[in-house]
Formats: C-alpha cells, sequence, structure tokens
C-alpha cells in the first residue's frame, strides 16, 4: 500500500499555473478495450470510449478541469490519500481518513473479449465520511443531461460516437446540474455510512443491462486478472514489481482483437512545453511483438498466438509483409491522418496534442525481427505453431530478402531522409538466425540459404556498422554519431559476450548517453525542437548489455536506480528526466515495463543458470 503525498506540480511552459499531477503518479484502470486514468486524489482525468483510440470523454490530463473529469472526494479536511491495486489486479482503491473509493472497468462476463461497442466504469464509494461526486463529461459539441428516476442520469446529444448512448447509473443519488460553460455537469454529496454508493458510467447499447449485482462484477473483475497472473512464472528479483509489469503489459493488450498497444495515452510530453508529443494508442508491430515475446519468457503464451492471429488477419485483408506499416489501429485499420487537437493546452502546456501518428507511412525495416523472435520463443516454449505459422516464417525470411538492404527510418522514427541504421540492419540478422534456429527444431530441416543470408547481413553490419575511428557500432553505416539502440548487436547475439567490440560499445554508450539512472537514445539534432528525456527502454537494453558481458555488480546498481522511477503503484512512462526525476511521455508504456521484466529475469538467470531459459 502505497501512501501518496499531496498533489504537487510544476510550472508547465505556456501557461500559468500549477500543472496537472505528475505522470508517473498516475493509476491505470483497463479492460483491455480502453483505458483510463486516475490521479493519486481519485479523480478520473483519462477515458476514450468505446476503443482506445475513441475521442475522450475524460481529458483533464490534456485540457485541465474545463476538458472533463469524474471526480470523488472527502466533503470535509482529510489526510493525503493511500493508493493501491486491490490483489494481483487492475481494481484500484484510494482511501482516506473513513472514505474509500474503489474503480474498475468492468471484465466480468466476458467483457474484456467482447467487441467494442460498451464500457462500464465503476466506482464505489464506501465508509463513515461524506463525500464529493463531481462527474463533467466532455463531448465533441455541448451535451445536456437528463436526469430519471433513482439517480439516473443520461446524456442526451453532443456526442458524435454513432449513436452511442451515455448513462451515469447511481441508485439513491440525488444531484444538482451545474452549468459550465457551453457544457452540463452534475454534482452531489453522498452519505457512504448509510450503504455504498455505486456510480456506473455506462457507454454503449446495453452496457447497463447485465443481471450481476457490482460486488459480484467486481469480484470477478478481480479473478479476471489474478487468475492470470498467478499462471505466471516470476522471477526471484523484484518479484511483485515484475508482476505488476506484467498485468500493465496484459491490460495493454486488446482483448477482441489480439493487438497491443504501446501505451493507452496521446500527447504526452517528451520535452516538457515542447512539440514531441505523439499519439502512442496503436498497435506498433515492433512494440507488440516484443510485448507478447516477454509474456512468453513469463509462461503466458495466449498473448502473442492472439497477435500473430491479428497479424495473419492484417494479411489476409492484403497487407503486404514486406510494406508493412509500423503501426496500426487495434482493429487492422489505417490510422487516421495525423493532426492537432486545438482545444486542447497540453499537459504542463505542451502542444500540440495529436491526435493520429504519421509514422504509420515511414518505413521501418527493423520490424521482422521482432516477429520472427516472437515465433522462436514460442517454439522453444513449446507451443504449437501452426502450418500458417510455419509459412509466416516463411514470409518473414522473404521479406526480409527483399528489403534488407533499404535504408529506413529507423526505430526513432526520424522524420528525416532514410539511412542504414544499424539497429534495423541487426534486426533484419535476427529475423535470418531465428528463422534457422525455428528451421532446425520445428521443421527438423536446414536451410543453407538462410543460413548464408544470415551471415552475410551479419558480415555487412561488422564492417560498416563498426566505426573504428569512435571505437564503437554507430547509429548507421558510416556515421559517428551515437545511438543507444546499438546495444541490441549484442544482445540479439549478432556479436558475442565476449568480442571487445561490445565491450567498447557498451562503454562509450555509457559514458555518452547515460545520465544517472538514464540512458538517451541518441543525443544528435533530430529535426525537432527541445531535447527528449531519457529513454527507459534504453536503460533497460544497457543494464542488460552489462549482464551479457558479465558487469553484474553494475547491472544490479543501475536496476536499482531504474525500479526506483515506477510511480507509487509501480506504473512507468516512456521516458523520465534525469535531472529532477520527473516522468516524461506516454503512461504507462509497454517498452518500459516489458524492458523492466526482461531485466529482472536476466539478473535471476545470470545468479541462477538452472533457471536459465533463453
Amino acid at each position: 500500500m502505497n501512501a501518496i503525498p499531496e498533489r504537487r506540480g510544476y510550472v508547465g511552459a505556456g501557461g500559468g499555473g500549477v500543472s496537472p499531477v505528475p505522470i508517473e503518479q498516475h493509476s491505470l484502470l483497463s479492460d483491455q478495450r480502453t483505458a483510463a486514468l486516475v490521479t493519486p486524489d481519485a479523480r478520473v482525468v483519462w477515458l476514450c470510449a468505446p476503443r482506445i483510440d475513441s475521442p475522450p470523454i475524460f481529458a483533464e490530463l490534456l485540457g485541465g478541469p474545463e476538458a472533463g473529469f469524474f471526480a470523488v472526494r472527502p466533503a470535509g479536511p482529510t489526510r493525503a490519500p493511500v493508493q493501491h491495486y486491490v490483489g494481483d489486479s487492475m481494481v484500484l482503491e484510494t482511501s482516506w481518513d473513513g472514505l474509500r473509493v474503489t474503480d474498475y472497468l468492468d471484465c466480468s462476463e466476458g467483457l474484456a473479449d467482447e467487441p467494442a461497442g460498451r464500457v462500464r466504469l465503476v466506482r464505489v464509494v464506501s465508509g463513515t465520511e461524506r463525500a464529493v461526486v463531481e462527474f463533467a463529461p466532455r463531448f465533441s459539441a455541448p451535451c445536456t443531461f437528463l436526469e430519471g428516476g433513482d439517480g439516473e442520469v443520461k446524456i442526451i446529444g453532443g456526442f458524435g460516437y454513432r449513436g452511442h448512448p451515455v448513462e451515469l447509473r447511481s441508485p439513491g443519488v440525488v444531484w444538482e446540474l451545474v452549468q459550465d460553460g457551453p457544457h452540463d455537469a452534475v454534482r452531489a454529496e453522498v452519505d457512504p455510512a448509510v450503504g455504498p454508493v455505486v456510480l456506473e458510467l455506462c457507454f454503449g447499447r446495453g452496457s447497463a443491462d447485465l443481471a450481476a449485482a457490482e460486488p459480484d462484477r467486481r469480484e470477478a473483475t478481480v479473478a479476471h486478472w489474478s487468475g492470470w497472473a498467478e499462471r505466471l512464472a516470476l522471477p526471484a528479483v523484484e518479484t511483485e514489481l515484475v508482476r505488476r509489469s506484467a498485468l500493465v503489459l496484459k491490460a495493454l493488450c486488446h482483448g477482441p482483437t489480439g493487438a497491443i498497444l504501446a501505451a493507452p495515452t496521446t500527447s504526452l510530453p517528451q520535452c516538457l512545453g515542447g512539440a514531441r508529443n505523439w499519439d502512442y494508442r496503436y498497435c506498433w508491430i515492433r512494440d507488440a511483438s516484443m510485448t507478447a515475446a516477454t509474456l512468453v519468457r513469463l509462461g503466458s503464451i495466449g498473448e502473442a498466438m492472439d497477435l500473430l492471429d491479428w497479424l495473419l488477419r492484417l494479411l489476409d485483408g492484403g497487407a503486404q509483409l514486406d510494406r508493412l506499416a509500423p503501426i496500426y489501429t487495434v482493429d487492422g485499420g489505417p490510422l487516421p491522418p495525423e493532426a492537432e487537437e486545438t482545444a486542447f493546452p497540453g499537459y504542463a502546456g505542451s502542444r500540440p496534442v495529436r491526435i493520429g501518428n504519421a509514422a504509420e507511412q515511414q518505413v521501418q525495416t527493423d520490424v521482422f525481427g521482432p516477429i520472427m523472435d516472437l515465433l522462436w520463443r514460442l517454439a522453444r516454449a513449446g507451443a504449437s505453431l501452426s502450418e500458417r505459422h510455419c509459412r509466416l516464417v516463411e514470409q518473414l525470411v522473404t521479406a526480409v530478402q527483399q528489403r534488407w538492404q533499404d535504408p529506413d527510418q529507423g526505430i526513432w522514427e526520424f522524420r528525416t531522409p532514410p539511412r542504414h541504421h544499424v539497429h534495423s540492419k541487426t534486426m533484419c540478422w535476427m529475423a535470418l538466425d531465428r528463422a534457422t534456429s525455428i528451421a532446425d527444431a520445428v521443421f527438423h530441416r536446414g536451410v543453407p540459404d538462410w543460413k548464408e543470408l544470415r551471415d552475410t547481413i551479419a558480415a555487412e553490419v561488422l564492417e560498416h556498422g563498426w566505426n573504428p575511428a569512435v571505437g564503437t557500432f554507430t547509429a548507421a553505416y558510416g556515421s559517428t554519431d551515437l545511438d543507444s539502440s546499438v546495444l541490441m548487436v549484442g544482445l540479439s547475439g549478432l556479436v558475442a559476450p565476449d568480442d571487445p567490440r561490445l565491450a567498447a560499445t557498451v562503454e562509450t554508450i555509457e559514458a555518452a548517453l547515460r545520465q544517472g539512472a538514464g540512458v538517451y537514445r541518441y543525443r544528435e539534432p533530430d529535426g525537432l525542437p527541445g531535447q527528449a528525456g531519457a529513454f527507459n527502454l534504453m536503460t533497460s537494453w544497457l543494464i542488460d548489455a552489462k549482464i551479457l558481458i558479465g558487469d553484474l555488480d553494475s547491472a544490479r546498481a543501475l536496476f536499482k536506480d531504474y525500479v526506483a522511477l515506477a510511480g507509487p503503484t509501480g506504473l512507468l512512462s516512456e521516458e523520465h528526466d534525469p535531472a529532477t526525476g520527473l516522468a516524461l511521455g506516454n503512461f504507462p508504456q509497454a517498452y518500459s515495463h516489458l524492458g523492466l521484466v526482461e531485466n529482472a529475469l536476466n539478473l535471476t538467470e545470470a545468479t541462477s543458470p538452472d533457471m536459465r531459459y533463453r
């Protein structure tokens, strides 16, 4: 259980006053179709519906109170709240003296696997002290509230979501209508001493018609998460934090389709007050494959199989494997054109707020490696690969044969002319290396052409990616600039752990790109204003590289600093500012959590070789 300090803030560029709650102090709710963020004082400040990439109902996170929120707070003075998840679930409790709020997105009755279209945010207020409830949703146009019987509030008009009805069901609550400019809001004071007060935001047709009573649905939601978590094979290092990270990764899996999100938010800034604000509410095939592969290492293969089914449906729908877009919506469709939401001032005054992501149009040839690595991990875990999976292996090899020599925008999606990025070439090598292993283990035959191409790619990376004048692998062929993603030359296995070039690269990257507990991706100009924060996944990669070369004491020390970045309920953002410790970027981030899990597994294996998996 974590005690939450009083809300603190900092002045955001471009706007006076105090900014929103620091990113890392938010908590996540999920029903595996959409997600909500809750502040330490039980204020819902982000929720999109009916799907994760739909327009937000509550967007105080990016636009201040006028952008919509759902708050429950003590009616009188009290001490700072305490917040924690209920066991191994995504059910959240916030408690003050004499007052408790229990929040969850309903996962009962199979809702997590139903098609998108209905969402139920449940808030239960209990205790002995009175509470104030404020409900202020915002839609694409001004709306009005129609109060029905027994605390029901229906929302009329203002909603451009193809006619989805929205209701707030709150038996026994007497609401006061509040005019807030062109919008309506409602407010009530409730007394949970006479019995728990149940508040249900019901979105979509039939969302309020399920038969089970609230306590039963809460219990079923807890069981949805804890039943999955208890089957994981967890490492001895940071076991509880790894379990929470695994739950976050599971929460980012989209139940109806099998896609996996990079993060559930848009435009949380990589640089406060700057323009490095991107929409991450989509499925990056690279990130998703890495997430699924990490869950396979923890003993859960269902997410990987679901993701591969999603990819196969994408290919059945006409997508070309050698021309995959880096990003798709959760249902496998194209993203909306990247645009700015001018009505929102942005988190801490960080404009613009973006919807969509133009990186969809980029060439990123590294994508083949993580997909093949996922298939390889599944094969090693004893999963039953179908004939379609085996054909996918062959198709991926063909795609690499066709594309590996092309320049691309790379893992960091530079909005600059393409280059021959060392990381991308390494991932093409990894695709061929894992394919040859799969051929030996699953096909029971070697494929000489695959091994020959694997060795050709390795030779080119060693010749053109290593810069003897700098004494390290560099970002791109013929360049002198540094990029921490080149650590993958060792982590992938292209370079042996005892190769002096790997040790030299680790030393150079750490000296040039590490600051405190953070590792920057690069420091060269990238065409965008401002400086992004230290990238949490790169800290994890440096830790893993240190483990690989045998520098275990340093790896453990850096890992200790890394886990300290987790927020009060164990969540990690994309980046952080090493000077202040403040979280930056979208939140929570799949990359950051899978990196933590991989570190803990690798540290455990380094200490106990009999536990070695990979």
